[in-house]
């Protein structure tokens, strides 16, 4: 049943919110698979099978199946069948963030009292067994691995930890920095140069974010195309000096991609 929801959520996410049918965009529905293996502690996509697996987690009670889990997995099928982004250095971490980004979306997007929306990566599925999500977007570091902002050594990391500084965009951009609840839910976002960001809402985030995945984004694409990527579809949907193409380049500069 949580696999059959998280299909559907990301299904209507995608249908509703970004005007696309289906991961591929041809209305082509994925299947899923669930009890994987014996206490599979992952959840994967495959575009070999175009499907989505679940495996049940330490001692098969803890089932990958939360919101997040399962819209950061299928949104690696919209980015494969989209800018195809390179899994390695940092159009991996592009990769895996844009993985995030559509993951947290959905969630905010579902509304449900039971998952309540958050900028937490797998706060549901205890895969570390101590209650702490796998990833934070406000400030990646917490976690001990991620990078909060760009630098030379970025493409280094594993793509799962580059994909810091995107993340920290993307949070930046919806909410703003500094200390703040959302949804019971505290954070405190920094940035780079210690200049305040104000966001622009998670809607209109998402929304550029997929605008230049899907027209300007290409398999080769670093942190810096992908500046000047969101920039672009920031003029296409708002307006070339707009309130929401200048928020995009000062959310860039707080994170240190200029």
């Amino acid at each position: 049943a949580d696999a059959h929801y998280g299909a559907a959520l990301t299904w209507d996410f995608y249908k509703n919110e970004l005007g696309r049918n289906g991961i591929r965009g041809d209305g082509v529905g994925a299947y899923s698979r669930v009890h994987y293996g014996n206490a599979y502690v992952n959840a994967f996509w495959s575009d070999n099978c175009f499907c989505m697996t679940y495996g049940d987690g330490a001692n098969n009670v803890k089932p990958l199946t939360s919101i997040d889990v399962a819209a950061h997995e299928m949104s690696h099928g919209l980015t494969a069948s989209t800018a195809n982004l390179r899994y390695s250095r940092e159009s991996g971490g592009l990769n895996e963030a844009t993985s995030d980004i559509f993951g947290t979306s959905v969630e905010l997007y579902a509304n449900n009292s039971s998952d309540v929306g958050d900028y937490l990566i797998g706060e549901e599925i205890d895969i570390n067994g101590t209650g702490a999500p796998l990833r934070y977007m406000d400030k990646p570091s917490k976690d001990g691995k991620s990078a909060d902002y760009w630098s030379k050594t970025l493409a280094n990391l594993d793509v799962h930890y580059s994909s810091g500084p995107a993340n920290h965009f993307f949070y930046l951009l919806s909410e703003g920095s500094g200390a703040k609840s959302i949804n019971g839910v505290s954070y405190n976002s920094p940035t780079y140069d210690g200049a305040a960001v104000t966001g622009i809402g998670n809607v209109k985030a998402y929304k550029i974010w997929y605008k230049a995945l899907s027209t300007y984004m290409t398999s080769s694409t670093t942190y810096a195309g992908a500046r000047t990527a969101t920039l672009q579809a920031a003029t296409d949907l708002y307006g070339a000096g707009s309130a929401e193409y200048n928020a995009v380049a000062a959310t860039w500069s707080a994170v240190n991609v200029k």
